[in-house]
């Protein structure tokens, strides 16, 4: 069941990469970076157990606090870029 899970996480990784490159507007980009770093944060979990090994765990952790601050840091400096652009 595990292994499923794995090439379930990779399929999705697949389409929200597709929707990185070919999203019309950066909001979406934006929101595919961030499914795509909850996926990815997944994968490391689901390979953590069924590996039995808890460094893939520990990586995930780091990896989500690294995750949510870029993803912080790209919206910050989205809502700067069109509130230049308004005024």
């Amino acid at each position: 069941m595990l292994t499923y899970m794995q090439w379930f996480f990779l399929i999705c990784a697949i389409g929200c990469i597709c929707r990185l490159v070919i999203g019309p507007t950066s909001a979406d980009r934006l929101v595919a970076l961030n499914i795509l770093s909850g996926v990815a944060l997944g994968f490391l979990v689901i390979r953590g157990v069924a590996q039995a090994r808890v460094i893939y765990l520990d990586v995930a952790l780091v990896y989500d606090i690294f995750g949510f601050l870029g993803f912080m840091a790209i919206a910050r400096f989205l809502r700067d870029k069109f509130s230049q652009e308004k005024e």
